[in-house]
């Protein structure tokens, strides 16, 4: 009793923590969404600077990455050289740098909602671009789910009040952006045996986005802050919101090293509905019935989409058992050949 209550008690625990997590980085995930959007909308903050949030953010990130690296020794850094750096780790950084640029301005022009259903096209563009580089097999069964969940993101957009091409165009780009960058991550660094976790990866791209939107900073915004009392730093406000853009970061690194990269994606569904529900009944932001039904398609097309990748790793890791029981099996049955050939004779 003492041995099964105490297997019991552990594995309520880590059912526990594990809850805990994930409610942490949708508190996390929300927030910094919410955030942002009240700084750039012109009809809360109004400071509509997104590629200036933007670096902010990674400045923030870097130095706070940086201490935690170099300083307090929280995580290892990951040995890479210049050679890497330039070829694996700048490409990723300028795609990413793209997307937060792109996806911070859609804020401006579109809801809240509508960028979240906006956001359910994620893994259709993982995939497409995936097939695109050859690190994803071509599957009908698998396109028609991608086709399902555009479908249903196109009905949403037809029910859209406050439809606006600008920003549909902008959120589309940071999500082909983003994609690309989460494909080439698995080109570039994972297939070489590279290995960055939130902060190490926050330590070696931050530095690179800021060098990277230092040039359309320069051309775009900071000519208009100039002129403008915008210039003025509100250090409560930044630094708040920089903090809570890095501890959403801490909170990936805890919910992936502790779960899994799959269960962050199935909270990020539960996470898209209640952003929908906070702009509909807080921010006022107008959710048509049409807007419902179709990210309700989009919804089941992603729900199925992570079914069937949780089905696929388990497969994968019960043939790996499999294969490792196997292994296991004949090297015993070496040794007990391997001892009956040296038994004496009578």
């Amino acid at each position: 009793m003492g041995k099964g209550g105490s297997l019991s008690e552990g594995v309520i625990k880590n059912i526990v923590l594990s809850y805990t997590y994930v409610a942490i980085w949708i508190f996390l995930s929300f927030t910094v969404i919410v955030y942002n959007k009240y700084i750039l909308d012109k009809k809360m903050y109004d400071w509509p600077f997104p590629i200036s949030l933007t670096m902010i953010h990674m400045s923030f990130c870097s130095t706070l990455a940086f201490l935690l690296i170099k300083v307090f020794n929280f995580v290892e850094p990951v040995s890479m050289s210049r050679d890497t750096y330039l070829r694996s780790v700048v490409p990723i950084g300028a795609l990413y740098s793209l997307s937060l640029w792109l996806s911070n301005s859609a804020y401006i022009y579109l809801s809240v909602s509508f960028i979240q259903m906006l956001k359910a096209l994620m893994p259709v563009a993982v995939y497409s671009i995936g097939v695109l580089f050859k690190k994803e097999g071509f599957k009908s069964e698998t396109m028609v789910n991608m086709l399902s969940i555009s479908f249903g993101v196109a009905i949403a957009a037809y029910g859209e009040a406050r439809f606006d091409v600008w920003g549909v165009v902008l959120q589309l780009g940071a999500v082909a952006f983003e994609a690309t960058r989460l494909v080439l991550i698995q080109i570039l660094l994972t297939s070489k045996g590279i290995t960055l976790n939130p902060i190490t990866s926050l330590y070696y791209v931050a530095p690179c986005c800021l060098g990277f939107l230092f040039i359309p900073w320069i051309v775009v915004e900071f000519p208009v802050l100039r002129e403008t009392s915008s210039f003025h730093f509100d250090y409560v406000i930044f630094g708040t919101n920089s903090f809570c853009a890095f501890a959403l970061n801490l909170a990936v690194f805890l919910l992936v090293g502790k779960t899994s990269a799959l269960t962050m994606n199935v909270a990020g569904v539960v996470k898209d509905w209640l952003l929908i529900a906070f702009s509909w009944s807080v921010i006022k932001d107008t959710v048509t019935p049409i807007n419902l039904f179709g990210y309700g398609i989009a919804f089941l097309g992603v729900t199925y989409y992570n079914h069937a990748k949780l089905q696929a790793l388990k497969a994968k890791e019960a043939q790996k058992s499999a294969q490792q029981i196997d292994e296991e099996s004949g090297r015993l049955l070496e040794e007990k050949e391997g001892g009956r050939k040296i038994e004496p004779e009578d």
